[in-house]
């Protein structure tokens, strides 16, 4: 039974402070939906996009991409030449350009650099015929020494300008705070890599003309809401803490002054959930489920569900939904629980179906997920 949703009046001054308890989770496992397999025959899969002709891109964590089209695998040659693969860092997030059907363009998100200096940086080629032409590099995000929190995730606006997802750097989590570095960040870029006009901080002094958005800790799911006209990122807490957000431009996000989470060493990383002049998350997990992929869901195929962010889990082995009335959460569902598999990503197919990639013992799996009749 879901717990009321109405708070008792004595708690309504706090509720700008405190967050709100999630509601109890509901669970379907597999049993309950169709589960076509597109393919198993992937390596380490992180994220994927949809063609227009119906068929797939899928990006692997140690430098490979796999177009999936009528039943066949092909390797796409022409990636970025410099991709560092290093513990979280390798090629990562891939997104078609507004114009695909035109120019053809394919933008990849992927790791920069050496272990003494590295990054998140952003390719953007042509699709052509197996291969990526004309490659470039059009954006590289400030550098750091470790092998941790590089984000990846990218969506287009309705204006044409890119959104980027970065990570902290994990022992640079201070950084989150200073607009001189993108460590942190949420970017915003036209398609050739320039910072968008009218990005918030653009003439701000010592700022990062870039910037979209920052106090963000490891952002790896991102989604624009073209109904409601919300742009949606998530990110991965320490233990505990992974966050759902409404992303506002210029907004701080509050990692690491405000967390539920706790350092792994146990220690308390501040004393406070949330903070004044901070963005308050819309949801968030304690104990983490370690989120990767978003969408917010407009299909045909689920019509109850329309408008609900979806989103996989690395250590929640999951696919969770998170019941959406306008800008709250009011539900939470874990779904095909049953498989046991990291969930890598997440997307909304041509036809209204639900793409699931996930990490397996020996690979990885695209699954598409339709409804019984």
């Amino acid at each position: 039974m879901k717990r009321l949703t109405v708070l008792l009046s004595t708690l309504i001054l706090t509720a700008c402070l405190e967050p709100q308890p999630a509601p109890d989770v509901m669970d379907i496992s597999s049993a309950d939906f169709y589960i076509e397999v597109v393919s198993n025959d992937i390596s380490k899969p992180w994220g994927v996009a949809v063609l227009p002709d119906g068929s797939y891109l899928v990006t692997e964590f140690e430098g490979g991409l796999k177009h999936l089209k009528n039943n066949q695998t092909i390797n796409i040659s022409g990636l970025p030449e410099d991709l560092y693969v290093n513990g979280q860092g390798g090629f990562m997030g891939i997104t078609l350009a507004p114009d695909f059907n035109e120019t053809g363009d394919v933008y990849l998100s992927y790791a920069y650099g050496n272990k003494t200096l590295n990054g998140t940086a952003v390719y953007r080629a042509q699709l052509n015929n197996g291969s990526l032409e004309n490659g470039q590099t059009i954006f590289k995000a400030t550098g750091k020494d470790t092998g941790s929190h590089f984000g990846g995730r990218m969506v287009f606006m309705p204006d044409e300008t890119l959104v980027l997802t970065l990570g902290d750097g994990f022992t640079y989590r201070e950084h989150a705070q200073k607009m001189d570095t993108h460590l942190g960040k949420i970017v915003r870029m036209n398609k050739d890599g320039s910072p968008a006009a009218d990005n918030p901080f653009i003439s701000q002094g010592e700022a990062k003309p870039h910037i979209y958005s920052y106090g963000h800790r490891n952002v790896q799911g991102l989604a624009y809401d073209i109904t409601s006209g919300n742009l949606w990122a998530h990110e991965h807490g320490p233990r505990g803490g992974d966050e759902l957000n409404l992303i506002k431009a210029g907004a701080n996000y509050g990692w690491p002054l405000a967390t539920t989470g706790t350092d792994y060493t146990g220690a308390k990383i501040t004393p406070f959930k949330t903070m004044e002049d901070t963005e308050p998350f819309i949801y968030d997990w304690v104990p983490s489920i370690a989120p990767s992929g978003l969408i917010i869901y407009r299909g045909e195929q689920f019509p109850d569900w329309q408008g609900d962010a979806f989103i996989g889990a690395l250590a929640g082995t999951s696919l969770w939904r998170i019941d959406l009335d306008g800008r709250k959460a009011v539900g939470e569902t874990r779904l095909l629980f049953d498989l046991g598999e990291r969930v890598r990503d997440v997307a909304q197919d041509n036809d209204g179906a639900i793409l699931v990639l996930t990490e397996t013992e020996h690979g990885g799996l695209l699954r598409r997920i339709t409804p019984k009749p």
